[in-house]
């Protein structure tokens, strides 16, 4: 059996101020001839379809073309779950008349988890939709008090996935986690702000492959058959190096697995350069990818006026630009990279600006319930 696994399209997202939904759509219509030339058995989504719980409508309504045109047209089975950015609910609206169609969609988690069971010349494959959930969900669902953490949570659900697979057939789970070995790039939301989010791999065992989201690199963890696709787009200068694309699995009649990572279209690249301001004007005169988006450094020591609107004068899709003569401290060490600085760093900054003193552990503990509590709140809203 034959299937593409994808997932963190985060349609709807924007890059700064950029609504990337033009780039969104052309990846998408590469994967529309990807599935029609290579003819997989199924596609499986492995969560955050949308970038915010509540999407705009022109994401909604892309994702519904690409529906359309993967089950109507090419009549393909498409398993699709929830992710962390998607609001349960929403996303699984209609799942049980889409799913006779073909498109089964898991939003809300479920105790009794219902395979989706596909066939080829071998036999039986158990497709496991395993939605993203926060652990004070799963608790409830499972009826669990002893849940706590993403790490219990995940193996109170794989154990009852795991009960759903009849011996000796193959079986695929599809998930939305961290599993900790992992690599993470930097346009990920910290799935918990004050507990450890990390899923330990060893719990991925006893499936024929196992389909990861939440991730937006392409890459394994430890073994062959536990992967993620990584994200439709790059969605961050952190992503700058990937290549960006899905994983084609084949299963043998045994289960054992071979993946191929194959690319998509991209309608802008994502890019960084660096140079005087002189420089990069003069690149960018001459550069036939002038429209790809930029995060630009200037190297420039004296005063620029302008730059900014100078730079996208050449280069219309400048993101952001950095100074890094004048990313300096009085006492001349190099200050934190906005980027990389957490929401507890910001406010632990002006906590002691204002005080006088920093933030005390309690403190901190308190800040990181509070904020885990909005996170929660927002992906449900």
């Amino acid at each position: 059996m034959r299937f593409l696994h994808t997932s963190d399209w985060h349609l709807g997202r924007l890059f700064g101020q950029t609504s990337l939904i033009e780039d969104q759509a052309h990846a998408l219509a590469g994967l529309r001839v990807l599935l029609r030339d290579a003819r997989p058995d199924a596609l499986l989504i492995a969560g955050d379809v949308y970038d915010r719980a509540v999407p705009p409508p022109l994401a909604v309504e892309l994702f519904d073309d690409f529906l359309h045109a993967v089950s109507a047209e090419l009549r393909l089975p498409v398993v699709i779950i929830a992710g962390n950015h998607d609001s349960p609910e929403r996303l699984g609206f209609g799942a049980r008349l889409l799913a006779r169609s073909g498109v089964h969609v898991a939003g809300k988690v479920r105790g009794a988890l219902e395979p989706v069971v596909l066939e080829d010349a071998h036999g039986r494959v158990h497709v496991l939709p395993l939605p993203y959930a926060e652990p004070a969900v799963v608790r409830e669902v499972f009826a669990r008090a002893d849940l706590h953490g993403h790490d219990a949570a995940m193996g109170a659900q794989l154990e009852a996935a795991r009960a759903q697979v009849p011996a000796g057939e193959r079986s695929v789970l599809v998930a939305h986690a961290f599993v900790a070995g992992s690599e993470a790039s930097g346009s990920e939301r910290a799935l918990s702000v004050g507990g450890s989010d990390a899923v330990d791999a060893a719990r991925m065992h006893g499936f024929s492959y196992v389909a990861l989201g939440h991730l937006h690199g392409p890459q394994r963890v430890g073994a062959e058959n536990v992967r993620y696709s990584g994200s439709l787009l790059k969605y961050s200068f952190s992503e700058a190096t990937h290549t960006k694309g899905v994983s084609l699995v084949t299963l043998d009649a045994a289960g054992a697995c071979s993946v191929e990572q194959l690319a998509l279209p991209t309608l802008r690249n994502l890019r960084k350069l660096r140079g005087t301001l002189a420089e990069v004007l003069a690149m960018g005169r001459t550069d036939p990818q002038r429209d790809d988006y930029l995060e630009v450094t200037l190297l420039d020591e004296r005063a620029v006026l302008d730059a900014m609107a100078r730079l996208r004068e050449v280069y219309p899709n400048v993101i952001e630009f950095r100074r890094p003569a004048l990313e300096q401290t009085g006492t001349g060490g190099a200050s934190r990279d906005h980027r990389e600085v957490t929401t507890i760093d910001h406010f632990a900054d002006f906590f002691e600006h204002v005080v006088g003193t920093p933030l005390d552990p309690p403190q901190r503990t308190y800040l990181h319930a509070m904020l885990d509590t909005d996170a929660q709140r927002e992906r449900t809203s």
